[in-house]
């Protein structure tokens, strides 16, 4: 089992071949430290790293999932992003010369993961508590859930690539609608704007979050959902089908080739559940490249 070293704000279990990450500061709502975005990086990485984790379940202590980034420094909160002292690692990095936004340091990392990540959301899920959850695949809502791009009403724009994720997510006319007026909205209308697939009591939400995990654990290859997790998003921002149709041939050729493959059409022919035991090891899956790869201006700090 690969593990992220000592956690603080995050608990971080592993049972059934499912990962669940609990943002642990429930006295504060689980409000966002710079500590907690390097957890945060630091338990995605574990997770893709491994191959005993084939899902991923992140939601929140207590009364919320996330209440937004920590106030605690009064009107001064975001006022000293050039000179705050930082942990070591991404969040020291600078991008086109600037400190990296600590959203983008927690957020992107489940970008990149090769495993489905559901976000199971209770209570409040305000600024980066909500973006924090895009590059997550599956977002699943305690009937408690409360959502808010609240960025414009404390005077800052949305982080976490957000800007990116949320159009992509819920389409450029809500995600500008919900980030211009910074209201705080419901679960029920988190659903009808495509930002949460279900809305489940919130003593529900857990062992919902779990049974849709087990049954992706229980039915699909590990290397064919990582190789295709990464193909769906990275083609979000292609310029043709006939990238994805490039990407796309290369994978069915060299999963077809693999053990996977064989044994689900096996388990399939012969009526039993299949037995997937092929590894995702550390580079591209199926020839899939690695999504998203920094760019050349992230330099360290």
């Amino acid at each position: 089992m690969t593990h992220p070293g000592e956690l603080t704000e995050l608990r971080y279990e592993v049972a059934d071949r499912v990962a669940t990450v609990t943002l642990h500061r429930p006295d504060r709502l689980n409000a966002f430290t710079l500590t907690m975005a390097d957890e945060l990086a630091r338990v995605a990485a574990a997770a893709d790293a491994d191959d005993d984790v084939r899902v991923v379940v992140v939601t929140g202590s207590g009364r919320a999932f996330c209440a937004g980034a920590d106030l605690g420094g009064g009107p001064e909160t975001f006022a000293d992003r050039r000179t705050r002292e930082r942990p070591p690692g991404a969040l020291s990095e600078r991008i086109d010369g600037f400190p990296r936004d600590a959203g983008g340091v927690a957020s992107l990392p489940f970008a990149a993961l090769r495993k489905p990540v559901i976000a199971a959301v209770n209570g409040a899920a305000v600024g980066i508590g909500a973006t924090l959850t895009l590059p997550m695949d599956i977002r699943i809502a305690a009937e408690s859930a409360r959502f808010g791009f609240v960025f414009g009403r404390v005077g800052i724009v949305p982080e976490a690539a957000s800007s990116w994720f949320l159009p992509r997510v819920v389409g450029i006319s809500r995600a500008v609608e919900w980030v211009a007026t910074g209201r705080v909205f419901d679960a029920d209308e988190a659903l009808r704007g495509g930002l949460v697939s279900r809305v489940v009591p919130d003593g529900d939400l857990l062992p919902t979050a779990h049974a849709l995990a087990q049954e992706i654990v229980a039915n699909t290859s590990g290397v064919a959902t990582g190789a295709a997790r990464q193909m769906l998003w990275s083609m979000l921002g292609a310029a043709s089908p006939w990238d994805a149709h490039r990407v796309e041939s290369r994978a069915l050729v060299e999963l077809g080739e693999g053990p996977d493959s064989a044994e689900g059409v096996a388990a399939f022919l012969k009526k039993r559940p299949p037995r997937f035991e092929a590894a995702l090891g550390t580079g591209s899956v199926a020839g899939v490249p690695r999504w998203p790869l920094p760019p050349d201006d992230v330099t360290p700090g």
